[in-house]
């Protein structure tokens, strides 16, 4: 593995020297970096310290694994590829994402998967370990989002405001969210047979990547969320 110390590098040079790397990587004394392997395909990444904003954006494919915690909107825009992450995230993670998986073992910020999408055979993933933020799902037009809520299960495993503009996709949420206010445009229900076979295997791969329980983790009710309607603005700016 190939070791680059990326302390006093600017971001320009720090991908230059992951484009240069043969092989598998490892970034030592990162310290918020920005567009770390932005649009990069193919490369293995290893990442001790804390990424700035962006990682990962416009990844075509490959893993980058965060051995701490990284700032906001890791996979902006992300198109393939497997982004890992030991601690928590800011704000915006996901932002448009339209393929790849995210998996997060601590919190999420604010607006995590805002703007999903899935195309074809191209469905984005995020999975939060923790909780996640206001605005989670915030105008999710596909893709899938789960939050797991692992470590403080008895409160809210998502602040306010959730769903906002939902138009596509699924999220499941390891909780009854009794006190969790979804929007009109929203389904809101008991997770049932199918969905928890489909949440099996998004959870093995976690749980496997993260040393988890897999049947512990699912022995908690999970709730899924969906739009209801095709136009989820309707309510809110039309007259009947």
């Amino acid at each position: 593995m190939v070791s680059i110390s990326a302390e006093g590098l600017e971001h320009k040079e720090l991908n230059d020297s992951i484009r240069n790397a043969q092989g598998p990587c490892i970034i030592r004394a990162c310290c918020g970096q920005r567009f770390i392997a932005a649009g990069m395909t193919g490369r293995d990444i290893t990442i001790q310290g804390v990424p700035g904003n962006a990682l990962g954006a416009y990844l075509n494919g490959g893993l980058l694994t965060v051995l701490g915690s990284a700032q906001d909107a890791v996979g902006d825009t992300m198109n393939d590829g497997t982004i890992v992450v030991h601690g928590n995230i800011g704000d915006a993670a996901g932002y448009a994402m339209r393929g790849g998986k995210i998996y997060v073992r601590g919190n999420a910020g604010y607006r995590a998967g805002i703007h999903m999408k899935a195309y074809k055979d191209k469905v984005p993933l995020i999975v939060i370990g923790g909780k996640a933020g206001s605005f989670l799902g915030e105008y999710q037009a596909g893709g899938i989002i789960i939050v797991l809520n692992l470590e403080t299960p008895d409160e809210k495993c998502v602040r306010f405001f959730p769903c906002t503009g939902m138009h596509g996709g699924k999220m499941f949420l390891r909780s009854e969210c009794k006190d969790v206010v979804f929007p009109e445009q929203v389904t809101a229900r008991p997770a049932g047979e199918d969905d928890m076979r489909e949440l099996r295997s998004h959870i093995s791969e976690y749980c496997r990547i993260f040393g988890l329980d897999r049947e512990k983790v699912l022995s908690s009710p999970f709730t899924v969320v969906t739009p209801d309607s095709k136009n989820p603005y309707r309510q809110m700016y039309v007259a009947n």
